[in-house]
């Protein structure tokens, strides 16, 4: 089967993913093999791609925004029948499901927690390995390529929005308007809420406005009004401090990324007193992901999607990197 596989990591501008063909793979107990549609690029991809995440597997598929068709499955797996479609996301596996964390119903947290295109390979080619249990069913109201960032993008922004703990109506802040931001933008609308958008590129910008933004500016810039929550989806540290400057008493600052730059000190008077919070948002949990396809569902979430060859992985990678795809990109494997 043809797959894009990083064998080594390196800046995305020196095409570290290598065209491969590789084996097509067998589906083992509990799991099912999908034929893959669609697979969303995500910074997480662009993170294990330059080597910001400590890599458990090489070489290593990438790609954690799929979507597919079943074509085999393994032994005891019989939640999906052949041919169904289903989407696969960031959460691979998780084994034990009796830890401190699974019982609180915090499975994102588990240390035997396994993730899609970092210890398994992922959707960046033509077959994948999945759990079933950590598949999921896609609504017929998206088509394959208008889905593929709600796998991701939409789930983790969803998380974040829970973390941040903006109430229906309140004034939310989004720092960094790529694809999770245009996902979540939407679904805090549907909530009531008013958004501020902090972005730097001006067709992000433009798409936040379209989308609905009652404000949009820099992470310098001062808003009209102060923030009763925020999130920030880019991964640069000096935002931060930013962010709390434009926070409401009482409210939450989320951070959305799987890594970030260093955060410059803090100033406790100014920045953090009058119980104003910062809280990381690390993965999510399957119940996440269900109630974010539900809403998507029920909105429905409009996705922007500009659409790359598997081949044009790096390329498209490379695109994001600069900011130069409004909303999000998605790798259509013919």
């Amino acid at each position: 089967m043809r797959a894009m596989i990083l064998r080594e990591t390196a800046l995305v501008e020196e095409g570290p993913l290598e065209s491969a063909d590789l084996p097509m793979p067998e589906p083992g107990p509990g799991q099912v093999r999908l034929d893959v549609d669609v697979c969303g690029i995500c910074h997480t991809d662009l993170h294990t791609v330059e080597g910001d995440l400590d890599l458990p597997k090489v070489p290593i598929v990438p790609g954690h925004q799929v979507v597919g068709t079943v074509a085999a499955r393994g032994e005891g797996a019989n939640r999906y029948r052949l041919g169904d479609r289903v989407g696969v996301a960031w959460l691979h596996h998780v084994s034990c499901e009796t830890c401190e964390y699974c019982e609180q119903g915090l499975e994102n947290l588990c240390p035997s927690a396994t993730f899609t295109g970092l210890h398994a390979d992922g959707g960046y080619a033509e077959a994948m390995i999945a759990y079933e249990d950590f598949a999921y069913p896609i609504p017929e109201t998206f088509s394959d390529v208008e889905a593929a960032p709600l796998l991701c993008a939409g789930i983790i922004g969803y998380r974040a929005l829970k973390i941040s703990e903006v109430e229906p109506g309140q004034r939310l802040g989004l720092y960094g308007f790529g694809s999770s931001a245009h996902v979540t933008i939407q679904v805090a609308l549907h909530w009531g809420c008013e958004v501020y958008v902090f972005t730097r590129s001006e067709g992000h910008r433009r798409l936040a406005r379209e989308l609905g933004a009652v404000w949009v500016g820099g992470a310098r810039d001062e808003p009209p009004e102060k923030m009763e929550a925020s999130i920030i989806f880019a991964p640069a540290g000096w935002i931060v401090p930013e962010a709390l400057r434009d926070l409401d008493r009482g409210g939450t600052v989320a951070l959305a990324g799987v890594t970030m730059s260093p955060i410059p000190e803090l100033d406790y008077d100014e920045l953090l007193y009058w119980e104003r919070g910062v809280r990381s948002v690390a993965n999510f949990t399957r119940q996440d992901a269900e109630e974010l396809l539900e809403v998507a569902a029920e909105i429905p979430i409009e996705t922007t999607v500009e659409t790359f060859s598997l081949e044009e992985a790096n390329e498209a990678l490379l695109a994001m990197k600069r900011s130069e795809i409004d909303g999000s990109g998605v790798l259509v494997i013919d």
